[in-house]
């Protein structure tokens, strides 16, 4: 018995380093899991019924599948960079949007080696609003969420940041719901960047059997409503 269990760590981590960085992939994993669901759901940002919800922080019940999310972050910004006009500015730092973004940041810090700074939005215990870690004004930050709607939260991050003394040029998230935040955050001068969208989850689970026609259609019509409203009435 003791064997077999000593080799579970061991074998997580050859799975981990052996695990193709596939964003589909990805997506399954967080059905296995239960992170997507469908039925009846409230979307907090935009408070209106959805037919679809998402929780991307059950990943921390599976350590490969958290590593392969970091990867795929730092492989999307990697290639952003190599552009000949890059899509991404240097960063000397990376930010956490609490509570499902401090996860992907501190799984990508631990595999980039970049520093971390947490942007604590509202005061908790004896601790006042502000930035935890080490910076130095003038530095650059790249802010990481795990979902993003229409972008409030990484908006509410991202003033943080700048009251005290950081830039921040770009955005990336594990997961696009495709609200509008893309050009909610472009009106504000962020550039998002994104692993996942709502609609390339749908299409793979329509695909695999895993939801049936009705549901696909349903969700679909969702997000065709939500893209629409979001082009005709731009949020500020």
């Amino acid at each position: 018995m003791y064997s077999r269990e000593s080799r579970g760590p061991h074998r997580s981590a050859e799975v981990a380093k052996e695990q193709t960085l596939d964003n589909l992939w990805l997506a399954q994993i967080l059905f296995d899991l239960g992170g997507v669901q469908f039925g009846n759901f409230t979307v907090s940002e935009s408070a209106v019924s959805s037919p679809v919800f998402v929780n991307p922080k059950v990943l921390i019940s599976h350590p490969t599948a958290l590593r392969v999310a970091s990867k795929l972050m730092q492989q999307e910004i990697n290639l952003a960079q190599s552009l000949r006009r890059s899509r991404v500015q240097p960063f000397n730092v990376v930010a956490g949007v609490p509570v499902g973004g401090l996860l992907l940041a501190t799984a990508y810090t631990l595999e980039t080696s970049t520093p971390m700074i947490y942007a604590r939005s509202r005061p908790e215990g004896t601790g006042k609003r502000g930035i935890e870690g080490r910076f130095t004004p003038g530095d650059t930050a790249l802010i990481i969420d795990d979902l993003v709607t229409q972008g409030s939260s990484i908006l509410e991050t991202a003033s943080l940041l700048e009251e005290n003394g950081l830039k921040v040029k770009d955005v990336i998230v594990l997961i696009d719901r495709e609200h509008g935040a893309a050009e909610r955050l472009r009106r504000h001068g962020y550039n998002l960047m994104s692993i996942l969208k709502l609609d390339v989850m749908l299409n793979h689970y329509m695909s695999k059997g895993l939801i049936s026609e009705e549901t696909y259609r349903a969700c679909a019509e969702y997000l065709r409503s939500k893209q629409g409203q979001n082009n005709t009435s731009p949020l500020l």
